[in-house]
């Protein structure tokens, strides 16, 4: 996983050809992986994985008591949309899920399922954990 205090920039910077500013969406639309001046929390994830629909809920329910917090799912590692519209739908996610592919995998040094950061307003990495978070865990790592 990438370190703290790391600003996403240099994620990007480092990165050359991937623009996180436009990711497409299961929606059909795309969205920004910085933070849009707010604390925001990345959280990758495979419809597969057994640990992150275990914990998915936790951070719906965080999502949905926090005003000030943005919630950006990005699904990776599936066999197609039809699969990650399934577990968004199992779940019912109001956040917005992005389509991963391996160029984001690479650059956010994702190695395992459920994955997270927690970037600040400044679009700097303030937080990270991999497997499964307790609300309150998330919650914490947030603040």
């Amino acid at each position: 996983m990438l370190a703290t205090d790391t600003p996403l920039t240099e994620v990007v910077t480092a990165t050359q050809g991937l623009d996180i500013d436009k990711v497409p969406t299961l929606m059909g639309d795309t969205v920004s992986l910085n933070s849009q001046g707010k604390t925001t929390i990345l959280y990758f994830f495979a419809p597969w994985c057994q640990v992150c629909h275990a914990s998915i809920g936790n951070l719906q329910a965080l999502f949905q008591k926090n005003e000030n917090i943005d919630v950006v799912a990005i699904a990776m590692d599936y066999t197609g949309t039809k699969e990650v519209m399934g577990f968004t739908s199992q779940h019912q996610l109001t956040f917005p899920i992005a389509l991963g592919n391996e160029a984001i995998k690479h650059a956010f040094e994702i190695s395992g399922y459920p994955s997270y950061y927690v970037l600040n307003e400044e679009n700097v990495i303030i937080g990270k954990s991999m497997g499964y978070s307790s609300e309150l865990g998330l919650y914490l790592r947030s603040l």
